[in-house]
Protein backbone atom coordinates (compact mmCIF):
# COMPACT_ATOMS: atom_id res chain seq x y z
CA UNK A 1 0.00 0.00 0.00
CA UNK A 2 1.38 3.37 -0.99
CA UNK A 3 0.61 6.25 1.35
CA UNK A 4 1.33 9.87 0.55
CA UNK A 5 2.00 12.38 3.29
CA UNK A 6 0.95 16.01 3.06
CA UNK A 7 1.02 19.18 5.15
CA UNK A 8 -2.62 18.87 6.13
CA UNK A 9 -1.94 15.60 7.94
CA UNK A 10 1.13 17.07 9.55
CA UNK A 11 -1.08 19.79 10.96
CA UNK A 12 -3.80 17.40 12.09
CA UNK A 13 -1.52 14.92 13.80
CA UNK A 14 1.57 16.34 15.48
CA UNK A 15 4.02 14.17 17.38
CA UNK A 16 2.41 15.11 20.68
CA UNK A 17 -0.96 14.07 19.32
CA UNK A 18 0.54 10.77 18.24
CA UNK A 19 1.62 10.18 21.81
CA UNK A 20 -1.91 10.69 23.15
CA UNK A 21 -3.39 8.54 20.40
CA UNK A 22 -1.03 5.71 21.24
CA UNK A 23 -2.65 5.51 24.66
CA UNK A 24 -6.18 5.04 23.39
CA UNK A 25 -5.83 3.48 19.93
CA UNK A 26 -4.32 0.13 18.98
CA UNK A 27 -2.88 -0.33 15.51
CA UNK A 28 -1.67 -3.43 13.71
CA UNK A 29 -0.31 -3.85 10.23
CA UNK A 30 -3.73 -3.92 8.58
CA UNK A 31 -7.01 -2.03 8.66
CA UNK A 32 -8.64 -5.02 10.35
CA UNK A 33 -6.41 -4.60 13.41
CA UNK A 34 -7.72 -1.17 14.34
CA UNK A 35 -9.27 -0.82 17.81
CA UNK A 36 -10.51 2.75 18.24
CA UNK A 37 -11.44 4.74 21.33
CA UNK A 38 -15.06 4.59 22.48
CA UNK A 39 -15.77 8.10 21.19
CA UNK A 40 -14.09 10.57 18.84
CA UNK A 41 -16.11 13.76 18.28
CA UNK A 42 -18.88 12.97 20.77
CA UNK A 43 -19.10 14.55 24.19
CA UNK A 44 -17.91 12.17 26.90
CA UNK A 45 -21.32 12.50 28.58
CA UNK A 46 -22.73 10.19 25.87
CA UNK A 47 -21.11 7.27 27.69
CA UNK A 48 -23.32 7.86 30.74
CA UNK A 49 -26.41 9.21 28.96
CA UNK A 50 -26.80 6.23 26.63
CA UNK A 51 -25.92 3.01 28.46
CA UNK A 52 -27.89 1.08 25.78
CA UNK A 53 -25.12 1.82 23.26
CA UNK A 54 -22.11 -0.47 22.93
CA UNK A 55 -19.60 2.28 22.12
CA UNK A 56 -16.79 -0.26 21.73
CA UNK A 57 -18.46 -1.43 18.50
CA UNK A 58 -19.13 2.02 17.09
CA UNK A 59 -16.58 2.17 14.29
CA UNK A 60 -16.24 1.10 10.68
CA UNK A 61 -14.91 -2.44 10.91
CA UNK A 62 -12.64 -3.56 8.08
CA UNK A 63 -12.06 -7.26 7.46
CA UNK A 64 -9.18 -6.81 5.05
CA UNK A 65 -5.61 -5.62 5.27
CA UNK A 66 -6.14 -2.63 3.02
CA UNK A 67 -8.83 -0.80 1.05
CA UNK A 68 -7.73 1.05 -2.06
CA UNK A 69 -11.05 2.86 -2.54
CA UNK A 70 -11.17 4.15 1.03
CA UNK A 71 -7.57 5.28 0.74
CA UNK A 72 -8.63 7.31 -2.32
CA UNK A 73 -11.63 8.79 -0.50
CA UNK A 74 -9.64 10.06 2.45
CA UNK A 75 -6.87 11.34 0.21
CA UNK A 76 -9.49 13.39 -1.66
CA UNK A 77 -10.96 14.63 1.63
CA UNK A 78 -7.53 15.65 2.85
CA UNK A 79 -6.78 17.62 -0.32
CA UNK A 80 -10.23 19.24 -0.27
CA UNK A 81 -9.80 20.42 3.31
CA UNK A 82 -6.32 21.72 2.63
CA UNK A 83 -7.02 23.50 -0.66
CA UNK A 84 -10.69 24.42 -0.06
CA UNK A 85 -11.36 23.07 -3.54
CA UNK A 86 -13.18 20.08 -4.94
CA UNK A 87 -16.47 18.36 -4.23
CA UNK A 88 -17.22 14.88 -2.90
CA UNK A 89 -20.49 13.15 -3.70
CA UNK A 90 -21.83 11.05 -0.83
CA UNK A 91 -24.89 8.83 -1.28
CA UNK A 92 -26.82 6.84 1.29
CA UNK A 93 -29.59 4.42 0.25
CA UNK A 94 -32.22 2.82 2.46
CA UNK A 95 -35.91 2.67 3.29
CA UNK A 96 -38.12 4.68 5.63
CA UNK A 97 -35.19 5.46 7.95
CA UNK A 98 -33.72 7.52 5.12
CA UNK A 99 -36.87 8.97 3.58
CA UNK A 100 -37.48 10.79 6.86
CA UNK A 101 -33.91 12.21 6.57
CA UNK A 102 -33.47 12.78 10.29
CA UNK A 103 -30.24 10.98 11.07
CA UNK A 104 -28.80 11.47 7.57
CA UNK A 105 -29.47 15.21 7.87
CA UNK A 106 -27.64 15.15 11.18
CA UNK A 107 -24.64 13.69 9.32
CA UNK A 108 -25.03 16.11 6.41
CA UNK A 109 -25.10 19.08 8.80
CA UNK A 110 -21.87 17.99 10.46
CA UNK A 111 -20.09 17.61 7.12
CA UNK A 112 -21.34 20.95 5.79
CA UNK A 113 -20.92 23.12 8.88
CA UNK A 114 -17.34 22.25 9.81
CA UNK A 115 -15.86 24.93 7.58
CA UNK A 116 -17.67 27.88 6.02
CA UNK A 117 -15.43 27.53 2.95
CA UNK A 118 -16.62 23.93 2.41
CA UNK A 119 -20.33 24.55 2.08
CA UNK A 120 -21.08 21.65 -0.24
CA UNK A 121 -24.48 21.23 -1.91
CA UNK A 122 -27.86 19.58 -1.24
CA UNK A 123 -27.83 17.43 -4.40
CA UNK A 124 -30.72 14.90 -4.68
CA UNK A 125 -34.20 15.81 -3.49
CA UNK A 126 -37.65 14.50 -4.31
CA UNK A 127 -41.04 16.25 -3.91
CA UNK A 128 -42.45 13.70 -1.47
CA UNK A 129 -44.96 16.33 -0.34
CA UNK A 130 -46.57 16.22 -3.77
CA UNK A 131 -46.64 12.42 -3.66
CA UNK A 132 -48.70 12.56 -0.46
CA UNK A 133 -46.05 10.85 1.64
CA UNK A 134 -43.75 12.06 4.39
CA UNK A 135 -41.25 14.62 3.17
CA UNK A 136 -37.83 15.15 4.77
CA UNK A 137 -38.40 17.76 7.46
CA UNK A 138 -35.59 20.04 6.25
CA UNK A 139 -37.16 21.11 2.95
CA UNK A 140 -40.60 21.30 1.39
CA UNK A 141 -42.30 21.28 -1.99
CA UNK A 142 -45.67 22.89 -2.68
CA UNK A 143 -47.88 22.91 -5.76
CA UNK A 144 -51.41 24.06 -6.71
CA UNK A 145 -51.77 20.98 -8.96
CA UNK A 146 -52.86 17.43 -8.22
CA UNK A 147 -50.07 14.92 -8.75
CA UNK A 148 -50.36 11.17 -9.08
CA UNK A 149 -47.73 9.11 -7.32
CA UNK A 150 -46.04 5.87 -8.33
CA UNK A 151 -43.86 3.89 -5.90
CA UNK A 152 -41.58 0.95 -6.62
CA UNK A 153 -42.69 -0.70 -3.35
CA UNK A 154 -46.25 -1.08 -4.65
CA UNK A 155 -46.35 -4.36 -6.57
CA UNK A 156 -49.02 -3.10 -8.98
CA UNK A 157 -46.69 -0.19 -9.88
CA UNK A 158 -43.40 -2.10 -9.79
CA UNK A 159 -42.96 -2.12 -13.58
CA UNK A 160 -42.68 1.66 -13.88
CA UNK A 161 -39.26 2.90 -15.06
CA UNK A 162 -38.16 4.43 -11.76
CA UNK A 163 -34.96 6.34 -11.22
CA UNK A 164 -32.63 6.62 -8.26
CA UNK A 165 -35.36 7.63 -5.82
CA UNK A 166 -37.63 4.64 -6.51
CA UNK A 167 -40.65 6.93 -6.74
CA UNK A 168 -42.16 9.32 -9.30
CA UNK A 169 -45.04 11.77 -9.63
CA UNK A 170 -47.04 12.76 -12.69
CA UNK A 171 -49.48 15.48 -13.72
CA UNK A 172 -51.69 15.84 -16.82
CA UNK A 173 -52.45 19.58 -16.46
CA UNK A 174 -51.35 21.81 -19.32
CA UNK A 175 -49.74 24.14 -16.78
CA UNK A 176 -48.26 22.79 -13.56
CA UNK A 177 -45.82 24.18 -11.06
CA UNK A 178 -43.86 23.36 -7.92
CA UNK A 179 -42.03 25.47 -5.37
CA UNK A 180 -39.03 24.51 -3.24
CA UNK A 181 -37.75 26.00 0.01
CA UNK A 182 -35.58 24.91 2.91
CA UNK A 183 -37.39 24.34 6.19
CA UNK A 184 -36.21 24.25 9.80
CA UNK A 185 -32.54 23.73 9.03
CA UNK A 186 -29.49 25.91 9.57
CA UNK A 187 -27.70 24.26 6.63
CA UNK A 188 -29.04 25.78 3.41
CA UNK A 189 -26.57 25.25 0.57
CA UNK A 190 -27.14 27.73 -2.24
CA UNK A 191 -28.45 26.60 -5.64
CA UNK A 192 -26.75 27.53 -8.94
CA UNK A 193 -27.61 24.50 -11.10
CA UNK A 194 -30.74 22.37 -11.16
CA UNK A 195 -31.32 19.08 -12.91
CA UNK A 196 -34.91 17.93 -13.22
CA UNK A 197 -35.27 14.28 -14.17
CA UNK A 198 -38.41 13.77 -16.24
CA UNK A 199 -39.89 11.92 -19.23
CA UNK A 200 -37.51 10.56 -21.82
CA UNK A 201 -37.89 11.60 -25.45
CA UNK A 202 -39.25 14.90 -26.72
CA UNK A 203 -40.09 17.15 -23.77
CA UNK A 204 -42.93 19.50 -24.80
CA UNK A 205 -42.71 21.95 -21.92
CA UNK A 206 -41.46 25.50 -21.55
CA UNK A 207 -40.00 26.12 -18.11
CA UNK A 208 -40.82 29.41 -16.41
CA UNK A 209 -38.67 30.08 -13.33
CA UNK A 210 -40.70 32.97 -11.93
CA UNK A 211 -38.25 35.22 -10.05
CA UNK A 212 -35.18 33.54 -11.56
CA UNK A 213 -35.84 33.90 -15.30
CA UNK A 214 -33.46 36.85 -15.63
CA UNK A 215 -30.70 34.83 -13.98
CA UNK A 216 -30.76 31.90 -16.40
CA UNK A 217 -27.40 31.32 -18.04
CA UNK A 218 -28.05 28.09 -19.93
CA UNK A 219 -30.77 25.46 -20.43
CA UNK A 220 -30.10 21.99 -21.80
CA UNK A 221 -32.47 19.04 -22.22
CA UNK A 222 -31.21 15.46 -22.65
CA UNK A 223 -33.95 13.44 -24.36
CA UNK A 224 -32.09 10.12 -24.03
CA UNK A 225 -31.58 10.06 -20.26
CA UNK A 226 -34.55 12.33 -19.63
CA UNK A 227 -33.52 15.46 -17.78
CA UNK A 228 -33.31 19.22 -18.15
CA UNK A 229 -30.39 21.12 -16.62
CA UNK A 230 -30.60 24.84 -15.90
CA UNK A 231 -27.58 26.96 -14.97
CA UNK A 232 -28.06 30.28 -13.23
CA UNK A 233 -25.64 33.20 -12.92
CA UNK A 234 -26.69 34.07 -9.40
CA UNK A 235 -27.17 31.75 -6.38
CA UNK A 236 -30.47 31.37 -4.50
CA UNK A 237 -32.06 29.07 -1.90
CA UNK A 238 -35.69 28.95 -3.00
CA UNK A 239 -37.43 28.66 -6.35
CA UNK A 240 -40.70 28.15 -8.19
CA UNK A 241 -40.79 26.48 -11.59
CA UNK A 242 -43.77 26.33 -13.94
CA UNK A 243 -44.13 23.66 -16.64
CA UNK A 244 -46.07 25.13 -19.57
CA UNK A 245 -47.05 22.45 -22.11
CA UNK A 246 -46.30 23.56 -25.67
CA UNK A 247 -48.53 21.03 -27.47
CA UNK A 248 -52.30 20.68 -27.41
CA UNK A 249 -52.45 16.90 -27.11
CA UNK A 250 -52.71 15.25 -23.77
CA UNK A 251 -49.33 14.64 -22.17
CA UNK A 252 -48.39 13.32 -18.72
CA UNK A 253 -45.50 15.16 -17.09
CA UNK A 254 -43.39 12.75 -15.04
CA UNK A 255 -40.92 13.86 -12.37
CA UNK A 256 -38.33 11.39 -11.02
CA UNK A 257 -36.29 13.71 -8.81
CA UNK A 258 -34.16 16.85 -8.78
CA UNK A 259 -30.52 17.67 -8.18
CA UNK A 260 -29.83 21.00 -6.46
CA UNK A 261 -26.20 21.86 -7.16
CA UNK A 262 -23.68 24.68 -6.92
CA UNK A 263 -20.02 25.40 -7.66
CA UNK A 264 -18.80 25.48 -4.07
CA UNK A 265 -16.43 22.86 -2.62
CA UNK A 266 -17.41 20.43 0.10
CA UNK A 267 -19.47 17.30 0.68
CA UNK A 268 -22.89 16.72 -0.84
CA UNK A 269 -24.80 14.07 1.13
CA UNK A 270 -27.79 12.63 -0.75
CA UNK A 271 -30.19 10.43 1.18
CA UNK A 272 -32.07 8.05 -1.10
CA UNK A 273 -34.95 6.45 0.76
CA UNK A 274 -38.41 5.10 0.03
CA UNK A 275 -40.76 3.85 2.73
CA UNK A 276 -40.92 0.05 2.66
CA UNK A 277 -38.10 -0.35 0.13
CA UNK A 278 -36.15 -3.61 -0.04
CA UNK A 279 -33.19 -4.43 -2.25
CA UNK A 280 -35.33 -5.75 -5.09
CA UNK A 281 -37.17 -2.42 -5.25
CA UNK A 282 -33.96 -0.55 -6.11
CA UNK A 283 -32.74 -3.28 -8.45
CA UNK A 284 -35.97 -2.87 -10.42
CA UNK A 285 -35.36 0.87 -10.95
CA UNK A 286 -34.49 0.94 -14.66
CA UNK A 287 -33.12 4.50 -14.61
CA UNK A 288 -31.05 4.15 -11.42
CA UNK A 289 -27.63 3.53 -12.94
CA UNK A 290 -27.83 6.15 -15.67
CA UNK A 291 -29.03 8.79 -13.20
CA UNK A 292 -26.27 7.92 -10.73
CA UNK A 293 -23.69 8.27 -13.52
CA UNK A 294 -24.69 11.92 -13.87
CA UNK A 295 -22.96 12.65 -10.56
CA UNK A 296 -20.84 9.60 -9.77
CA UNK A 297 -20.46 8.74 -6.08
CA UNK A 298 -17.19 9.04 -4.16
CA UNK A 299 -18.85 7.34 -1.20
CA UNK A 300 -21.92 5.12 -1.06
CA UNK A 301 -23.54 3.71 2.08
CA UNK A 302 -25.99 0.80 1.88
CA UNK A 303 -28.60 0.65 4.64
CA UNK A 304 -31.07 -1.69 2.97
CA UNK A 305 -32.20 -4.74 4.89
CA UNK A 306 -34.88 -3.83 7.41
CA UNK A 307 -37.68 -4.59 4.96
CA UNK A 308 -35.87 -7.53 3.37
CA UNK A 309 -35.66 -9.16 6.81
CA UNK A 310 -39.15 -8.21 7.98
CA UNK A 311 -40.54 -11.66 7.20
CA UNK A 312 -40.96 -14.92 9.14
CA UNK A 313 -37.55 -16.61 9.64
CA UNK A 314 -38.51 -19.55 7.46
CA UNK A 315 -39.28 -17.17 4.57
CA UNK A 316 -35.94 -15.34 4.65
CA UNK A 317 -33.30 -16.52 2.19
CA UNK A 318 -29.79 -15.25 3.13
CA UNK A 319 -28.39 -16.17 -0.30
CA UNK A 320 -31.05 -14.15 -2.08
CA UNK A 321 -30.32 -11.19 0.19
CA UNK A 322 -26.60 -11.58 -0.50
CA UNK A 323 -27.08 -11.78 -4.26
CA UNK A 324 -29.35 -8.73 -4.32
CA UNK A 325 -27.03 -6.64 -2.16
CA UNK A 326 -24.03 -7.58 -4.28
CA UNK A 327 -25.92 -6.72 -7.49
CA UNK A 328 -26.67 -3.25 -6.11
CA UNK A 329 -23.04 -2.81 -5.04
CA UNK A 330 -21.88 -3.72 -8.56
CA UNK A 331 -24.23 -1.14 -10.08
CA UNK A 332 -22.67 1.56 -7.89
CA UNK A 333 -19.14 0.44 -8.74
CA UNK A 334 -19.94 0.56 -12.45
CA UNK A 335 -20.67 4.27 -12.05
CA UNK A 336 -17.33 4.77 -10.25
CA UNK A 337 -14.98 1.78 -9.74
CA UNK A 338 -13.08 3.79 -7.09
CA UNK A 339 -16.14 4.57 -4.97
CA UNK A 340 -15.72 3.86 -1.24
CA UNK A 341 -18.52 1.50 -0.17
CA UNK A 342 -19.93 1.23 3.35
CA UNK A 343 -22.22 -1.63 4.36
CA UNK A 344 -24.40 -1.01 7.41
CA UNK A 345 -26.14 -3.73 9.40
CA UNK A 346 -29.83 -2.89 9.95
CA UNK A 347 -31.05 -2.10 13.44
CA UNK A 348 -32.60 -4.76 15.62
CA UNK A 349 -36.35 -4.94 15.11
CA UNK A 350 -39.31 -7.07 16.06
CA UNK A 351 -41.49 -8.87 13.55
CA UNK A 352 -45.10 -7.71 13.98
CA UNK A 353 -44.08 -5.95 17.22
CA UNK A 354 -44.14 -9.23 19.16
CA UNK A 355 -41.63 -11.65 17.64
CA UNK A 356 -37.86 -11.50 17.93
CA UNK A 357 -36.35 -11.22 14.46
CA UNK A 358 -33.27 -13.42 13.91
CA UNK A 359 -33.08 -12.37 10.24
CA UNK A 360 -30.99 -9.30 11.08
CA UNK A 361 -28.27 -11.53 12.53
CA UNK A 362 -28.33 -13.56 9.29
CA UNK A 363 -28.08 -10.35 7.27
CA UNK A 364 -25.07 -9.33 9.36
CA UNK A 365 -23.27 -12.55 8.41
CA UNK A 366 -23.92 -11.86 4.73
CA UNK A 367 -22.82 -8.24 5.03
CA UNK A 368 -19.52 -9.22 6.65
CA UNK A 369 -18.83 -11.71 3.85
CA UNK A 370 -19.41 -9.06 1.19
CA UNK A 371 -17.32 -6.51 3.09
CA UNK A 372 -14.37 -8.90 3.03
CA UNK A 373 -14.87 -9.64 -0.68
CA UNK A 374 -15.05 -5.95 -1.67
CA UNK A 375 -12.47 -4.53 0.79
CA UNK A 376 -14.99 -2.24 2.44
CA UNK A 377 -16.02 -1.72 6.07
CA UNK A 378 -19.17 -2.51 8.06
CA UNK A 379 -21.02 -0.24 10.45
CA UNK A 380 -22.71 -2.75 12.76
CA UNK A 381 -25.71 -0.85 14.10
CA UNK A 382 -27.29 -4.15 15.18
CA UNK A 383 -24.32 -4.91 17.44
CA UNK A 384 -24.05 -1.32 18.63
CA UNK A 385 -27.67 -1.50 19.82
CA UNK A 386 -27.05 -4.71 21.77
CA UNK A 387 -28.07 -7.40 19.30
CA UNK A 388 -31.21 -9.52 19.29
CA UNK A 389 -34.09 -7.97 21.22
CA UNK A 390 -32.26 -4.70 21.96
CA UNK A 391 -34.91 -2.58 20.22
CA UNK A 392 -37.20 -3.21 23.19
CA UNK A 393 -34.53 -1.78 25.51
CA UNK A 394 -34.19 1.21 23.23
CA UNK A 395 -37.97 1.63 23.33
CA UNK A 396 -37.94 1.65 27.13
CA UNK A 397 -35.29 4.37 26.93
CA UNK A 398 -37.49 6.41 24.53
CA UNK A 399 -35.14 5.93 21.60
CA UNK A 400 -37.39 3.56 19.66
CA UNK A 401 -41.01 3.84 18.58
CA UNK A 402 -43.73 1.44 19.68
CA UNK A 403 -43.49 -0.52 16.39
CA UNK A 404 -39.97 -1.61 17.48
CA UNK A 405 -38.70 -0.89 13.97
CA UNK A 406 -38.37 2.87 13.73
CA UNK A 407 -36.57 5.24 16.07
CA UNK A 408 -37.90 8.29 17.85
CA UNK A 409 -36.48 11.70 16.89
CA UNK A 410 -34.08 11.40 19.80
CA UNK A 411 -33.09 7.93 18.60
CA UNK A 412 -32.47 9.11 15.05
CA UNK A 413 -30.38 12.04 16.27
CA UNK A 414 -28.33 9.64 18.41
CA UNK A 415 -27.97 7.32 15.41
CA UNK A 416 -26.67 10.23 13.31
CA UNK A 417 -24.19 11.22 16.01
CA UNK A 418 -22.89 7.65 16.27
CA UNK A 419 -22.60 7.29 12.50
CA UNK A 420 -20.61 10.51 12.10
CA UNK A 421 -18.42 9.61 15.07
CA UNK A 422 -17.64 6.28 13.41
CA UNK A 423 -16.78 8.06 10.17
CA UNK A 424 -14.36 10.35 12.00
CA UNK A 425 -12.70 7.33 13.60
CA UNK A 426 -12.17 5.83 10.15
CA UNK A 427 -10.66 9.09 8.91
CA UNK A 428 -8.36 9.16 11.93
CA UNK A 429 -7.41 5.53 11.31
CA UNK A 430 -6.21 6.24 7.77
CA UNK A 431 -4.40 9.41 8.86
CA UNK A 432 -2.44 7.60 11.57
CA UNK A 433 -1.64 4.63 9.38
CA UNK A 434 -0.17 7.03 6.81
CA UNK A 435 2.17 8.48 9.39
CA UNK A 436 3.01 5.05 10.76
CA UNK A 437 3.87 3.81 7.27
CA UNK A 438 6.07 6.82 6.58
CA UNK A 439 7.93 6.38 9.88
CA UNK A 440 8.61 2.74 9.05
Amino acid sequence: MIWRFNLFLAFILTSSQMGSLAQIVTFGDSLADFHPPKISSLDSSYLQRFPVVDFDLNYFQFYTEESHNWEILFEKMSKMKESKQGKLNFYHVGGSHLQADIYTHEVRTKFQSQNELLEGERNWVFPYDLAKTNNPWNYEFTSPNIWKRYRSVVKAQANEAYGLSGIKISCTDSISSMSFSYDKTKVKPVIQRIRIFHNKGAFPFRLNWKNQNDNIEQIFTDTIIGYTEIKFNRPFITFEVEFDRTISNAYELEIYGLQLMNYFPGVSYSNIGTNGAALWNYLACARLEEELKMTPPDFFAFSVGTNDGNVPPESFDPEEYKNNLERLMKIVLRTNPECALLLTVPNDSYYHRSHLNPNIERERTVIRELAQKYNCPVWDLYGIMGGLGSSKTWYINKLMQKDLVHFTKAGYHLKGDLYYDAFEKAERQFEVLKIKTIKN
